[in-house]
């Protein structure tokens, strides 16, 4: 199964930008958009892999919805990319198996907001 992305880029002009770091690589992305867009335009296409086979994954729907595109966000796991704006200095790395459930936490709470306490 192909892991090429579906998405390209549509020419825009020249905006502010924030660097962030994945699996150990800085790169500088358009201030303002979501983590997996923003992966996605500097060529990532693993996100994390599959508990079983460990098959590569990449964001798939953009919305929320399929959980393709966890990743680890500044020591968070189980971080929806699609879901979570970029922020300079965030440091993402791709996640490898099965997701943890953790424990004791707010299940409706942002993700943003658990980084934060």
């Amino acid at each position: 199964m192909s892991t090429d992305s579906l998405f390209e880029q549509l020419p825009t002009s020249q905006g502010p930008t924030v660097r962030i770091s994945f699996d150990g690589i800085d790169y500088q992305v358009p201030a303002g958009s979501n983590l997996a867009a923003a992966l996605l335009l500097t060529g990532v296409r693993r996100f994390r892999s599959t508990p079983v086979t460990a098959a590569p994954r990449a964001p798939f729907c953009m919305m929320g919805v399929c959980f393709e595109c966890l990743v680890e966000v500044d020591g968070m796991p189980n971080t929806q990319s699609c879901l979570e704006p970029v922020q300079e200095g965030m440091v993402v790395r791709s996640q490898q198996g099965a997701r943890q459930v953790r424990q004791g936490v707010d299940d409706d709470a942002p993700a943003a907001q658990l980084r934060q306490e």
